[in-house]
């Protein structure tokens, strides 16, 4: 596929059939997630792959009622992989106190923005890119806050790692929750494109 129809393409998905999902095909995102500009080379980033029926379950389990699921939850909970992207901070503030950086402290006032953050999504969204060049469908959501620490101590996540959201991946099936696009339209690029000067 051009890259031009796989931006066309690359959407929310909400809705999935229960077909397996080629691991080859993760592999390949996860090769290309890898590839994301990351500040300093840092590579803060690790991404938890859950592949296996009870992994996923586990998952929804830690983060929603599976005994009574909504419309979005009952579509969502037929993906049958998961990957949670993480970043480390830590990561970052020990690559640029290295001599070849030149700051001596791990102080993150240096930061104008959290890259670790920033660079981990640049990763999601090659993961996002490639599942749409695949053939497949994706969602990528948040974690609620007030599960984070379950997701964590479930799936053995390290203090130095931080979930970003979680990225939903399979086979598209019709129907399922709508998305905000439905209901809003895309702002038109003149009020978002400012050239020179605002």
């Amino acid at each position: 596929m051009e890259f031009a129809e796989v931006v066309r393409r690359r959407k929310m998905v909400r809705n999935y059939t229960d077909a397996p999902v080629d691991p080859a095909v993760i592999d390949r995102a996860l090769h290309h997630a890898v590839r994301a500009p990351n500040a300093g080379f840092s590579q803060g980033w690790a991404f938890l792959v859950l592949d296996t029926p009870a992994a996923v379950r586990s998952y929804w389990e830690a983060t929603a009622d599976v005994s009574a699921p909504d419309e979005w939850l009952t579509g969502m909970m037929k993906a049958p992989v998961i990957i949670l992207p993480c970043s480390s901070k830590h990561a970052y503030l020990e690559r640029y106190a290295k001599p070849d950086k030149g700051w001596t402290d791990r102080d993150e006032a240096r930061w104008p923005m959290p890259f670790w953050h920033m660079d981990a999504a640049m990763a999601t969204l090659l993961i996002l890119q490639t599942v749409v060049d695949e053939g497949l469908g994706a969602l990528y959501f948040g974690i609620p806050p007030e599960v984070d620490a379950t997701v964590r101590a479930r799936f053995a996540i390290p203090d130095e790692f931080d979930p970003i959201g979680a990225v939903a991946i399979g086979h598209p099936a019709d129907g399922g929750a709508q998305g905000s696009p439905t209901r809003r339209r895309r702002t038109p690029l003149e009020q978002v494109i400012h050239r020179n000067t605002w």
